[in-house]
């Protein structure tokens, strides 16, 4: 799956890294709390998050993610997209809520990661 697909099937639209859809990625997380992030997420291409601040914005980059969906229509100032840009970095919001965000990935092919290949 690409950055674009994934931007299709939540319903996103992209706030900055456009010129990174065409990345591949094979698994994401849905979480508001970052230190469960920075926690236990390994190996994830995908943060979807509905805590709109820079935190979200670097625990993306601390944990190598490609990219930040911001759920429940949240939008990021100008310096969290400048942040992300720097970060290389791509943000999206759409307007769904989490769960329904998560779902609609997992429908689309997203089954991918750790957790999911431990338990599988």
């Amino acid at each position: 799956m690409t950055l674009r697909d994934a931007m299709k099937a939540v319903h996103a639209k992209v706030l900055c890294g456009e010129d990174r859809l065409d990345e591949e990625i094979h698994s994401a997380c849905g979480s508001d709390m970052m230190s469960d992030v920075l926690a236990f997420v390994k190996d994830q291409a995908i943060l979807l998050t509905g805590l709109c601040n820079p935190q979200a914005i670097r625990t993306a980059e601390m944990m190598d993610m490609k990219c930040v969906i911001f759920v429940r229509d949240k939008k990021p100032t100008e310096e969290m997209c400048e942040l992300a840009e720097e970060a290389g970095i791509c943000v999206m919001t759409t307007g769904h809520r989490m769960f329904m965000a998560c779902g609609l990935l997992y429908e689309a092919g997203m089954h991918g990661g750790s957790d999911y290949d431990r338990l599988a």
